[in-house]
């Protein structure tokens, strides 16, 4: 256990920080698995840009790697297109 009082100061806030990060990118991975379960392509649309935007937040910050929220991005794009590409097809 930390002895100086900068260091016990480090871990409160090591703590902290480390409780915001699961919690932003838990409720991202939760948001994407939302995102992927909608069969509406007016919803998918609406929330795609939130999505987005929370897995830009998270690259920025460092929590995940840049690839792969391109990734991230770019398969939820591709999964919409299929829900336009499906609704226009029936």
């Amino acid at each position: 256990m930390a002895n100086h009082k900068s260091a016990k100061k480090r871990v409160r806030q090591t703590a902290k920080r480390r409780l915001r990060n699961r919690y932003q990118k838990k409720s991202t991975r939760t948001a994407i698995k939302r995102l992927r379960s909608l069969t509406s392509v007016e919803d998918a649309t609406t929330l795609y840009p939130k999505v987005a935007s929370m897995i830009d937040k998270l690259a920025k910050k460092g929590q995940i790697h840049a690839n792969k929220a391109a990734n991230l991005k770019s398969g939820l794009a591709k999964l919409i297109n299929k829900l336009r590409a499906g609704k226009t097809a029936a």
